[in-house]
């Protein structure tokens, strides 16, 4: 057997700790795989004496980030700090330019820097992998870099955060009102005690990022995602989307229309014929469109110090073996950004709720200014008085662009019958 791999671990949390445990329990078997041993030569955290529950005495300490960066007895960097910026950036550069190859389960680093450190990790010879970056411990990065490299990718989407897809699907089961199950999410661990980073969107959007590229080549643009999050829907809105045969899911939807690159995070109706309605928990699930392979489906745990771990180990294996393509599905200098696609001239059905005054002619107003913009109505249904004394009123139109909905709306923004914003979600189809 050769030399082992010798890597150093940034970052002692839940899954840098278990980077720890899965390398000890199961290192004969990765050994076994990987053709050599994985010895973990350095460690480094923020706070060298916080009990983690696992013994650290065998691994050299370094305080030094910038020592564990250019560390010639080091072939691997795994780096668990996270964000976009700052310390976990500066330790990828300087390691893949120091020709150490770097593993990150970092989607924010990765949606935002990831094609320069692409091409510093190509012009050093290095490797960067970031499998645990999407989805977890899901293999969808590989199944789209290499199981789905000789296809066409037609549009790529999926459940990409399992805070929102838990909140929704409980939402479902118990009828209950976003607050009380965002509280319940916290309190299980779920969600952050600041969750704004799940709920509006951000989270799903460096992942949606990400895959789009492996998909259709181009340069990563994490700007271009049009995102919102969850925080506005209400329990009747569930109950009015599962009258009608949906489930409400918040979808990262990535395509390519007319040359141009779309990619929206949204809350979408999902057909209850769809696998993704039944996507339920903190679960994760992709789904890719390939010309040739037709559907397929990625599905699992998202998050979670076991999977990602599991992630993260897997890219060490590959490493290990010698793997040295490229980082995304094309070589680092040959991606380029696409223009990106106008969501207006989308045409679709779309949900849309309203909380109106409880007076006569609120909903003739609402019908008139929908028919002023050529936006017809599929189906209405208006609920009983909500606490504050209004009126909820859903309804789902007929496909029509985006932009007349748009329009349609906005005539209504100076109506004094209209109380706040109203709740705008599309819903999934074949042509989405």
């Amino acid at each position: 057997m050769t030399a082992p791999l010798r890597v150093a671990l940034a970052g002692l949390g839940t899954v840098g700790t278990g980077v720890v445990q899965l390398i000890r329990q199961n290192g004969d078997l990765i050994a076994e795989r990987a053709g050599r041993r994985i010895e973990i030569s350095a460690v480094s955290a923020r706070d060298r004496n916080r009990d983690r529950g696992i013994d650290l005495s065998e691994f050299s300490w370094v305080d030094d980030l910038e020592q564990l960066a250019s560390n010639n007895n080091t072939d691997c960097v795994i780096e668990m700090i996270g964000g976009s910026d700052g310390p976990a950036l500066d330790l990828a550069r300087k390691s893949l330019a120091n020709g150490q190859s770097v593993v990150t389960a970092n989607k924010a680093m990765i949606a935002h820097h990831g094609l320069e450190l692409a091409k510093l990790a190509e012009t050093s010879g290095s490797l960067l992998k970031y499998e645990a970056a999407v989805a977890g411990g899901i293999p969808v990065i590989k199944g789209l870099k290499e199981g789905a490299a000789a296809n066409e990718i037609a549009r790529v989407y999926g459940i990409l955060n399992g805070t929102c897809n838990y909140i929704l699907t409980t939402m479902e089961k118990h009828g209950s009102d976003f607050e009380e199950v965002l509280k319940e999410a916290q309190n299980l661990g779920f969600a952050e005690a600041d969750p704004s980073f799940d709920i509006d969107g951000v989270d799903a959007a460096h992942k949606l990022a990400i895959l789009a590229s492996l998909s259709f080549g181009n340069a990563i643009d994490f700007g271009g995602v049009d995102t919102s999050g969850i925080r506005d829907i209400m329990a009747a809105d569930i109950s009015q989307a599962k009258a009608l045969g949906y489930r409400i899911r918040l979808l990262g939807m990535a395509r390519i229309d007319d040359g141009k690159l779309f990619q929206r995070v949204n809350p979408y109706l999902v057909p209850e014929n769809h696998p993704l309605a039944h996507i339920e928990g903190s679960t994760n699930a992709v789904v890719a469109e390939g010309n040739f392979s037709g559907r397929l489906m990625f599905q699992g745990a998202g998050a979670g110090d076991g999977p990602t771990a599991s992630a993260v180990v897997a890219d060490i294996i590959d490493i290990a073996r010698g793997d040295n393509g490229t980082v995304f599905a094309s070589p680092a200098n040959q991606m380029v950004a696409i223009d990106r696609a106008e969501s207006g001239n989308r045409k679709g059905k779309s949900y849309i709720r309203f909380v109106v005054a409880d007076k006569p002619g609120v909903l003739a107003e609402i019908t008139a200014a929908m028919r002023d913009a050529d936006v017809s109505i599929e189906s209405l249904i208006q609920t009983e008085k909500t606490d504050e004394g209004n009126v909820l009123i859903s309804m789902v139109t007929h496909d029509a662009t985006e932009g007349d909905v748009t329009k349609s709306l906005a005539s209504l923004s100076s109506s004094t019958s209209v109380t706040g914003e109203p709740m705008i979600m599309h819903l999934l189809s074949d042509d989405d």
